[in-house]
């Protein structure tokens, strides 16, 4: 096989891999569930080669405010497990600890679920999918 024709089968090989994220249900604009009277808009996205969620909008009381956690990634490392189930880490913004967490995804609904302790002490969210 001639110089080009490998590169040009590397390139396809990564447009097919890339095109396989996207395809993954978790990735897109979810609104998380209240919490201590906020919620979040998180934008999940192929990291590496797992997701990440990053705050991109917060809300209280139904309108839009300026929080300090903008920017700041949710949702760490999420390893898809296969038919909308993976596991990676969630951070909480109101007490600042990262859990292990599990996802499973139906559709535009998301449960997530957070857990510390080996699993013993457990928070659980619905969030649903925006975009």
């Amino acid at each position: 096989m001639n110089r080009f024709a490998k590169r040009l089968a590397l390139a396809a090989a990564f447009v097919v891999a890339g095109g396989a994220a996207f395809a993954e249900p978790i990735v897109g604009l979810w609104q998380t569930q209240e919490d201590d009277g906020a919620y979040a808009h998180v934008q999940i996205a192929p990291c590496g080669g797992n997701f990440c969620g990053t705050i991109v909008k917060t809300f209280r009381a139904g309108s839009e405010y300026a929080s300090e956690n903008i920017g700041k990634q949710l949702v760490r490392d999420m390893a898809a497990k296969g038919n909308g189930a993976y596991e990676g880490k969630v951070w909480r913004p109101s007490n600042n600890k990262v859990y292990m967490g599990k996802v499973a995804i139906s559709g535009s609904n998301m449960k997530l679920s957070g857990c510390v302790a080996g699993g013993l002490i457990c928070s659980k969210q619905d969030w649903k999918k925006i975009n």
